[in-house]
């Protein structure tokens, strides 16, 4: 039997109700700039993932289809690069101030995760 896993921290079930919710009960306030400029990376790459499918549906030919692909992917990883910035210098300088190194550890899990 597959256990359940939690869609954003890939926690199993078990955890998750051992520790009162998933990663996802943690929030972050962000400025007004901050979340601006986020949204409209995201919004961009949404854009450009519809045009993939549009493509697909189209009968695009499959090298045109793949440099799209990998535009897109190349535009979620520098999202993820800006998103991972935003969190090393506000939310881990601030658990690390507030001496919860533990966010050490959470840090490094999810450099593993956009590594793979």
């Amino acid at each position: 039997m597959d256990e359940k896993k939690c869609c954003c921290c890939e926690q199993n079930s078990e955890n998750i109700e051992n520790e009162g919710g998933c990663c996802s009960s943690k929030t972050t306030k962000r400025d007004e700039q901050e979340l601006t400029r986020l949204v409209n990376r995201l919004s961009r790459i949404e854009g450009q993932i519809r045009g993939i499918k549009k493509m697909l549906e189209s009968d695009a030919y499959c090298a045109d289809i793949l440099t799209q692909s990998s535009a897109a992917a190349s535009a979620l990883n520098s999202f993820n690069k800006d998103l991972l910035s935003c969190h090393i210098h506000h939310c881990v300088v601030r658990d690390i101030k507030l001496g919860k190194v533990e966010v050490v550890d959470e840090l490094m899990d999810i450099v593993q995760k956009l590594m793979k």
